[in-house]
């Protein structure tokens, strides 16, 4: 019978920089656990802040289709700019 792979994971053969490689065995060791634990934490957290930071462009970039067609008078008044002059309307 076949062992199951744990969680989904996978062997695989990466390429480090020497310095990225020596901090990962000083926290590794620190924390007592192996090396590829901190490895995929790493990894994870990588994936997380590049996913976010695709949600935030695409975000951004339907505001801008959205807000495209007003002019600058309509943008200031959406963000509730008041463009008469102080005292213009007071007597």
């Amino acid at each position: 019978m076949p062992r199951k792979q744990s969680a989904l994971k996978r062997r695989t053969t990466l390429t480090l920089p020497s310095d990225s490689l020596l901090q990962a065995q000083k926290i590794a060791h620190s924390r007592k656990v192996n090396l590829s634990t901190v490895i995929s934490e790493v990894v994870a957290a990588g994936l997380r802040l590049e996913s976010a930071r695709d949600r935030r462009d695409q975000i951004l970039e339907s505001y801008r289709a959205a807000f495209a067609g007003f002019t600058e008078e309509e943008l200031a008044i959406l963000n509730g700019v008041i463009l008469e002059p102080a005292g213009a309307g007071r007597r």
